[in-house]
């Protein structure tokens, strides 16, 4: 297997102690790194080449990744950040109809949901909001402190796509006209991610 079709490699590095606390922070270096290390690999997913990789469930959670949080990485603020969206929720799709999801440990299980938090479709959101319950269920009581944070911004995503229909912070970065309603909520705290 060489380096561009082995998924091992973006798995050891997202999940390593070092890429953990950058997952949702902007971090340029992080950015540039990624960049450098999986370009050839986002590529291949982007143009479909690397669809084998839904076959198991480690493979099918780098592509998962590869078409979902590195785009945010490697191209934040321009709308290729978002190209690969659809392609994501796909993929994320069938891995959690194959039980995909439920053979991944729970600190690796919700990126297969991420795709749907990114959405602006409603329908999305809504299973977001059940994926990340079970999962936070699944955690067990005793975890529901730690993982309030998560379940918030999840919960925030989705409040955003039900008032607005899609994400106002994007509107700037897609070339979309902001309505008024909108250039008021992006003056509020939490109003972007």
């Amino acid at each position: 297997m060489s380096a561009e079709t082995d998924p091992r490699p973006l798995l050891a590095f997202w999940f390593s102690d070092y890429a953990r606390p950058l997952w949702f922070k902007r971090d340029d270096a992080f950015d540039a790194e990624l960049t450098r290390r999986f370009a050839g690999q986002q590529r291949a997913a982007a143009d479909g080449k690397l669809a084998g990789w839904e076959a198991a469930p480690e493979s099918a959670l780098a592509l998962v990744l590869l078409l979902d949080q590195l785009p945010r990485n490697m191209f934040r603020s321009s709308p290729r950040a978002y190209t690969s969206d659809e392609n994501a929720r796909a993929v994320a799709t069938r891995a959690i109809a194959h039980g995909f999801d439920r053979e991944t440990p729970l600190d690796r299980r919700f990126f297969f949901y991420m795709p749907f938090e990114h959405s602006e479709a409603l329908a999305d959101q809504d299973r977001c909001v059940d994926l990340f319950r079970e999962w936070a269920a699944a955690h067990g009581p005793e975890a529901a402190e730690r993982l309030r944070e998560h379940l918030w911004f999840v919960e925030r995503h989705h409040e955003i796509v039900r008032r607005f229909g899609r994400f106002p912070h994007r509107n700037q970065t897609l070339g979309r006209n902001s309505t008024e309603a909108e250039i008021e909520f992006l003056k509020e705290p939490n109003s972007g991610f």
